[in-house]
Parts: C-alpha cells; sequence; structure tokens
C-alpha cells in the first residue's frame, strides 16, 4: 500500500496558527494556560503551537511534556510540571493524531485528579475512527479512514508532513 501525503509543511504550519488563535479566542479572559503534549510528536506539535500562541496572545504559555504508553494508556503518567503548576489553570491536551481516543482520554483522566479551570482537546489529524467518546475541540484535519489504514506525522526541522498509508 503506496503512502498518500494528506498535509504539507505549508498546509501544517496554516493549521497551527489556526488552531493557536482558536486556543487563544477560547482562553482570552485567562491569565495562563498550560499547553500539554503528549509525547513524543504531540509534544512537538505543542511546542509549535505554543510558539505561535506566545506571539499572538498576552498570555503567559506553560509548556509541558505528558510522558505515557501508547499501548498501555491505564498505566502510568507522568507530566514534565508538578499538578501544582496546572491546577485551577486552563488545559489544552494535544496529540498528532486521533486514533481510538484511548491516548487523549487517558490523558485527561490524568490531569482531572486535580481541580481544572477549562480543559479542552487539539489534534492534528482526527481519523473518526474512535472507540471511545473523545471530541477534539481544536483539529487541524478530519478524515474518514479504515481501522487498516495508518496516519503517520513527521516533524523535522525544515520539513513537516502527514501521510496516509
Amino acid at each position: 500500500m503506496s503512502a498518500n501525503k494528506i498535509l504539507t509543511h505549508t498546509e501544517i504550519d496554516h493549521k497551527i496558527k489556526r488552531i493557536a488563535f482558536q486556543i487563544y479566542e477560547t482562553f482570552v479572559e485567562e491569565e495562563s494556560i498550560v499547553i500539554a503534549g503528549i509525547a513524543s510528536n504531540g509534544y512537538v506539535f505543542a511546542e509549535k503551537i505554543a510558539r505561535v500562541l506566545q506571539t499572538i496572545a498576552p498570555l503567559e504559555v506553560i509548556l509541558c511534556e505528558v510522558k505515557m504508553n501508547k499501548q498501555n494508556p491505564y498505566s502510568e503518567i507522568s507530566t514534565s510540571i508538578s499538578k501544582e503548576a496546572y491546577q485551577n489553570k486552563g488545559i489544552v491536551l494535544v496529540d498528532d493524531v486521533l486514533n481510538s481516543g484511548s491516548t487523549l482520554m487517558y490523558g485527561v483522566k490524568h490531569f482531572l485528579e486535580v481541580p481544572v479551570k477549562k480543559f479542552k482537546t487539539a489534534v492534528l489529524v482526527d481519523r473518526n475512527h474512535k472507540k471511545y467518546p473523545i471530541k477534539v475541540d481544536f483539529k487541524g484535519i478530519s478524515l474518514s479512514t479504515s481501522s487498516l489504514e495508518h496516519v503517520t506525522v513527521v516533524f523535522e526541522k525544515n520539513d513537516s508532513y502527514a501521510v496516509l498509508n
């Protein structure tokens, strides 16, 4: 099966900017927000969103890396910042691709162990092939795919792209 490029570098840049503006509109009344990216590609995507947010919004943007086993998402989850750092804050949980929804669902559960002001989710590619009742608030692109297809997002220094194979 051959790979089909579904997003180019330029398209990904445009989607990152649009998502950053949507996040700012949603959190405009906040002084600070946490952008929590699921390692590894979700965190890279979160860094890119945070970079744009810092140029368009007067918000303090706190970047957080979420480490979890995507094959076993109910195992231990850790974050690069303490629970106190995201307590009573607005949070956006970010991943590159929404497949079954389990990674985002368990990621959300982890952050809800402390009170938060507002919680949203963002992905670059929503496959519309979920097993769990997860809705994404901010998405770059929605694709109706079969369970046999696979979406890969590649973030390189001067080139980013997404392929479907």
